[in-house]
C-alpha cells in the first residue's frame, strides 16, 4: 500500500475508467473484476498518478488499457518481474499485477514464486478460468485432470496446480480467494489486500463463458453455492450449508464435516488467518466439489503474516553502503581499479 502524501484524493469509479472500448467477450467475468477494482481504488483515495497496473499476456492482461492510471502491458509471464523492478525504485507507488492462470503459473511460474518469497509491497490478481482463453481454448496449468480441450482432445493427463498451496509453499504473506460473481465479497478482499503490507495474492475464479463456461458453477450457482463453499471470517467458526447447519472440525489434524445438530459452534475449527498450519490445511480443501464428502472450497483470506518488504530492506542496505563507502562515483566504477596503457 502506497504511503505517498497524495493519499485521500477524492475519486469515483468513473474517474478510473478510460475512453477505451472494453474488448472482452460479452458475459466475461473480467468485467466484474474491473468494476469492483475501480470502485475499491476510488474508495482508497490514492491518486491516479501514484497507481500503476502491470500485466503480462492473456485476456486479463488488457486490464491496464481500461484503468486511467499509469500502466504497462508487458510480456508473457514477466509482469511480476517488471512490477518488482518498478517497486524497487519507486516504493511509494501503489502497484498492481494483473495476470491469468496461464500467464502466471506456466511461463511465469518461476517469476511468481520469487516475487512471493521476496515480498515486495504490491498486489497480484490472478484471474483463474482454468483455460487459455486468448489463444482459444487450450488447457492451462489449473485445468482439472481429464478436461477435454482443443489441446487435450482425450482429456488432460496432468494434475492441476493448486495456486493457494503453491503460494503458501513460496512463503507468501497474503493469500486469498474470491470469485467474479460475488462482487461484494471481492471488494472486501481487494481492500484487505490493498491494506496488507507485502505481496498480496488474490486468486479470483473467473468464468470464461466462451471456452470454459460454468467451470466454477458449483461455487457460484444459488442451488449449490451454500453447500460447496465456506466463507472465511477471522476468529469465526467454519460454518456452511443452506441452513448454516454444517461445520468443519479438526479431528486431530484431519478436517471433517460435522452436523451442528451434533456439535456446537464452539466445537468447530475457528479461522485464524495467521495460523500457517491451518492455512496449509485450508489450501488443501481442493477436492472435486461434486464428490461425496468433498470439503467446501474456502473463500476469503486464507493466510496473512507480517514480514519485512524487499524494497525497504534493499533501501536500508543501500543507505548502509553509502554510510560506509560514501556516495560513490559511477564513472570510476565503470573504469575499474585496474588500468593499463597500450603503446
Amino acid at each position: 500500500m502506497t504511503t505517498n502524501p497524495q493519499n485521500n484524493v477524492k475519486l469515483t469509479a468513473k474517474d478510473l475508467a478510460t475512453d477505451q472500448d472494453v474488448r472482452w467477450c460479452p458475459g466475461c467475468g473480467d468485467y466484474s473484476i474491473l468494476k469492483q477494482l475501480q470502485s475499491t481504488l476510488a474508495e482508497a483515495g490514492i491518486s491516479k498518478e501514484d497507481t500503476v497496473f502491470v500485466s503480462g499476456i492473456g485476456c486479463s492482461s488488457r486490464f491496464p488499457y481500461y484503468m486511467d492510471t499509469y500502466g504497462m502491458h508487458s510480456i508473457h509471464g514477466r509482469a511480476t518481474a517488471v512490477a518488482s523492478g518498478l517497486k524497487a525504485v519507486r516504493p511509494d507507488l501503489s502497484v498492481w499485477v494483473i495476470t491469468g492462470d496461464g500467464d502466471s503459473l506456466s511461463i511465469g511460474g518461476n517469476h511468481l514464486i520469487h516475487l512471493l518469497r521476496r515480498n515486495f509491497d504490491l498486489n497480484v490478481l490472478l484471474f483463474n478460468n482454468e483455460i487459455y482463453g486468448l489463444t482459444k481454448g487450450q488447457y492451462s496449468p489449473t485445468s482439472p485432470k481429464g478436461q477435454v480441450t482443443k489441446s487435450t482432445p482425450m482429456g488432460s493427463l496432468e494434475q492441476p496446480f493448486n495456486p493457494g498451496a503453491l503460494a503458501l509453499g513460496a512463503n507468501a504473506t497474503f493469500i486469498a480467494r474470491s470469485m467474479d460473481r460475488d462482487p461484494k465479497h471481492m471488494r472486501e478482499i481487494l481492500k484487505k489486500a490493498d491494506d496488507h503490507r507485502g505481496t498480496s495474492l488474490i486468486e479470483i475464479y473467473q468464468n470464461c463463458n466462451v471456452f470454459n463456461d460454468g467451470a466454477f458453477g458449483v461455487f457460484t450457482d444459488k442451488a449449490t453455492k451454500a453447500n460447496s463453499t465456506i466463507m472465511l471470517e477471522q476468529d469465526q467458526p467454519l460454518i456452511f450449508g443452506e441452513e448454516n447447519d454444517k461445520g468443519i472440525r479438526l479431528n486431530g489434524l484431519t478436517p471433517e464435516i460435522v452436523s451442528l445438530n451434533d456439535y456446537s459452534p464452539e466445537d468447530l475449527w475457528i479461522h485464524d488467518a495467521k495460523d500457517m498450519g491451518k492455512a496449509s490445511l485450508l489450501t488443501r480443501f481442493f477436492d472435486d466439489p461434486v464428490q461425496d464428502g468433498a470439503l467446501p472450497r474456502p473463500f476469503g483470506v486464507i493466510y496473512e503474516e507480517e514480514r519485512f518488504c524487499y524494497e525497504s530492506a534493499m533501501q536500508e542496505q543501500i543507505d548502509k553502503a553509502v554510510s560506509v563507502k560514501g556516495e560513490g562515483d559511477l564513472d570510476a566504477l565503470i573504469r575499474g581499479a585496474h588500468t593499463w596503457t597500450v603503446s
